[in-house]
């Protein structure tokens, strides 16, 4: 098989294609997930059993989570892509402080932690690609959703900041920004749907093949090149 790949949130609906189409690549996967057991069975069903080199649960909301997801990653791993995440829509100055604490710890604590433990064996070999799924509105925010623009934001500019420091030990690292995708983390009623596909210059809700394409074009040698990417996916809608 190819290179060992760690796909974070492999159960979710855009962690799930990203799985996929990398095991039909022919890349090596260590797949996490948290709670559904059944969407990570149904990846696993569709993958070619040899790429499959083991399937990790952890809650990666909790700092003890993530120590016990560290611990059982017990594979050299050549990249990292991290699709894992939750979405929390209402005012800012409503937001419970428990559900502040969980996004903070799954969209950040949870990324810094992992690298850092894994980035030492890159630095050795002077490879490694990281990957990040981000989200347009960590960059341009939005209202009802401060807190996920908040902490998409700070994915970027972790992005943005680790590229510099890990660029001259040959790792890259990237994230692509996904638009509007048509997922479950999506609380819209069809029309409001299709009054943000009638905003969309292509005039469709991008899917979560769409991001796949991106997150695999960057793992791959045709994007050697591109570093501390922010790499926008939504159709033109900005």
């Amino acid at each position: 098989m190819g290179k060992t790949v760690l796909v974070i949130g492999a159960s979710g609906d855009i962690g799930s294609e990203i799985a996929v189409q990398l095991g039909k690549e022919g890349y090596s996967l260590l797949l996490h997930y948290n709670q559904n057991r059944n969407m990570i069975g149904h990846v696993i069903n569709r993958l070619p059993e040899e790429s499959i080199m083991d399937v990790i649960q952890a809650d990666l909301s909790t700092s003890e989570g993530i120590e016990q997801f560290l611990s059982n990653i017990l594979y050299s791993v050549d990249a990292i892509v991290f699709a894992s995440g939750i979405a929390y829509y209402g005012l800012f100055q409503e937001t419970p402080n428990k559900v502040m604490d969980e996004m903070i710890s799954i969209h950040v604590k949870a990324p810094m932690l992992i690298v850092k433990s894994l980035l030492p064996e890159m630095v050795k070999r002077k490879s490694g690609k990281v990957i990040l799924v981000s989200s347009i509105w960590g960059e341009m925010g939005a209202s009802y959703e401060v807190l996920y623009s908040a902490v998409k934001g700070a994915q970027n500019s972790f992005v943005k900041s680790l590229a510099k420091e890990v660029g001259p030990s040959g790792i890259t690292v990237n994230a692509v920004s996904p638009g509007f995708i048509r997922t479950k983390m999506n609380p819209f009623s069809m029309e409001e749907i299709n009054a943000i596909v009638d905003e969309i210059p292509l005039n469709r809700a991008g899917t979560t093949k769409d991001v796949a394409n991106a997150v695999s074009f960057l793992l791959s040698e045709k994007a050697s090149y591109i570093h501390g990417e922010i790499l926008t996916i939504s159709g033109g809608w900005s």
